[in-house]
């Protein structure tokens, strides 16, 4: 008898075939995929395929970002800067008319949506301006002044 039959493994139990079984392989499976989804960018879960794709550029006076948000109008987007956190949620509603159709694709995402971009601190709610066309949101933030700096001149104590 060898001294190794002996021994438990920590490998899983073999099959009849004597191939390793696993009894989290399809957990494990599921996991995997779940995370090649996430990785790929495909939306597998919730409102993944909702959230808005956005462009973020910068000048000396401003940051602007644009948010692609296909099938909505301006009534759908709020836009809020709270604590230097600018957040844009919506809701894309689902169409309401019965129709006989029988589908056989459906690919169109209905539903909530929120996402947050944290700003520089010092941003004034006042001078932050959101226009809607065509889809596409576009907001513009208007950078604050500059701190100056000044030189204290250290003097010795009398």
């Amino acid at each position: 008898m060898k001294l190794r039959s002996l021994t438990p493994s920590h490998r899983g139990r073999t099959d009849l075939l004597g191939r390793q079984s696993n009894p989290f392989g399809s957990l494990q499976r599921e996991i995997d995929s779940l995370f090649d989804d996430f990785r790929s960018g495909l939306p597998s879960f919730g409102s993944a395929g909702l959230t808005p794709s956005m462009d973020v550029s910068e000048t000396d006076g401003e940051i602007e970002l644009t948010a692609e948000l296909p099938g909505l109008e301006e009534k759908d987007v709020d836009v809020t800067l709270v604590d230097n956190v600018l957040t844009i949620k919506g809701e894309k509603k689902a169409e309401t008319e019965k129709t006989d159709k029988d589908f056989h694709l459906v690919e169109r995402s209905y539903g909530a949506f929120s996402r947050s971009l944290e700003l520089p601190s010092g941003i004034d709610p006042a001078n932050v301006e959101a226009t809607m066309s065509k889809g596409v949101l576009t907001v513009k933030i208007k950078k604050p002044a500059a701190a100056e700096s000044r030189k204290i001149e250290v003097k010795p104590t009398s």
